[in-house]
C-alpha cells in the first residue's frame, strides 16, 4: 500500500500536468483572440473608409442610387456624367482618353484585336 506522501505526490504531479495543459490552451486561445481582434479592427477601418468615400459630395453614388443602385447604377452615373461632359466623376485615365478623342481632330474608333 502506497504511503500517504506518495499518494499526495502522485496527485500533485497529475494536477501540475493538468495546469500546464491549461496554460498551453490559454496561450493558444490568446493568440487566436489577438488575430481575431486584429481582423475586426481592419474590417472596422474598411467600413469607416467606405462610409467616408460614399458620403463624399463628389461621389457618383447618390446618382447611382437614383438610377437603380449597385454597380450598374455607378455605370449609369458615369454615362450620364460623360453625356453632360462632367469629368469630375471620371478617373484621370478616362479623362485623358476623352481629351485625346476630343482634340484629335479626326474620327476615332475602337479596333478589335485578333487575339480577342
Amino acid at each position: 500500500m502506497p504511503s500517504l506522501m506518495e499518494a499526495l505526490e502522485a496527485r500533485r504531479a497529475e494536477v501540475l500536468g493538468q495546469a500546464e495543459r491549461l496554460r498551453e490552451q490559454i496561450a493558444g486561445l490568446s493568440e487566436e483572440l489577438s488575430r481575431a481582434e486584429e481582423r475586426l479592427a481592419r474590417l472596422q477601418i474598411a467600413r469607416e473608409t467606405v462610409e467616408e468615400v460614399l458620403a463624399a459630395p463628389s461621389s457618383p453614388v447618390p446618382d447611382a442610387d437614383a438610377a437603380g443602385g449597385g454597380v450598374g447604377g455607378v455605370a449609369v452615373a458615369l454615362v450620364k456624367a460623360e453625356a453632360e461632359l462632367d469629368v469630375t466623376v471620371m478617373s484621370p485615365e478616362y479623362r485623358e482618353i476623352i481629351a485625346l478623342f476630343a482634340t484629335s481632330g479626326r474620327r476615332c474608333a475602337a479596333k478589335r484585336s485578333a487575339s480577342t
